[in-house]
């Protein structure tokens, strides 16, 4: 499973590069191949979670999500700082910050559940396309609080 999803996101990205360096056929071929493996992680997810359940599903992500941002991160934070890589250091600070963002997402939503309740109904969900930060409202917020990036960038998530 942990292959096939890095094939899918990577070959997305490689599509990217071949598209901008003129080979749309390439970048095609990366596309369809992506998709390809999109198939293959679902009929691997289908059949290892035949009982899952949205409560279970949550608290996996939460505790993926804090995992991130407890101790995979840091960890990277602390690796780009010794090889003085600022750069790396301020991508993994700021991927930290958004993966607390989504621990506590999750945990307002199992906490609902758990109330009977869907979390945030009524509300938008605003999706930062640079940093991945997450925000609940009726509007995107004026900038990101991770990366400061403007509120008009941010995606409305369907």
């Amino acid at each position: 499973f942990a292959g096939e999803s890095q094939a899918f996101q990577k070959y997305r990205y490689f599509a990217e590069i071949a598209e901008k360096a003129g080979q749309p056929n390439v970048a095609r071929l990366f596309r369809a191949t992506s998709a390809a493996e999109g198939v293959h992680i679902r009929r691997l997810l289908n059949a290892m979670m035949k009982n899952a359940t949205t409560e279970g599903n949550l608290e996996k992500a939460l505790a993926g999500e804090t995992y991130e941002f407890t101790e995979m991160y840091p960890a990277m934070e602390a690796a780009a700082q010794a090889e003085n890589r600022p750069d790396a250091k301020l991508i993994f600070t700021q991927n930290k910050q958004a993966e607390q963002m989504h621990a506590r997402h999750y945990q307002e939503a199992l906490e609902a559940l758990r109330r009977g309740v869907d979390v945030g109904a009524g509300v938008k969900i605003w999706l930062c396309p640079v940093c991945g930060a997450i925000e609940y409202g009726a509007n995107p917020p004026e900038r990101c609080p991770v990366c400061n990036a403007p509120g008009a960038k941010f995606q409305e998530m369907q």
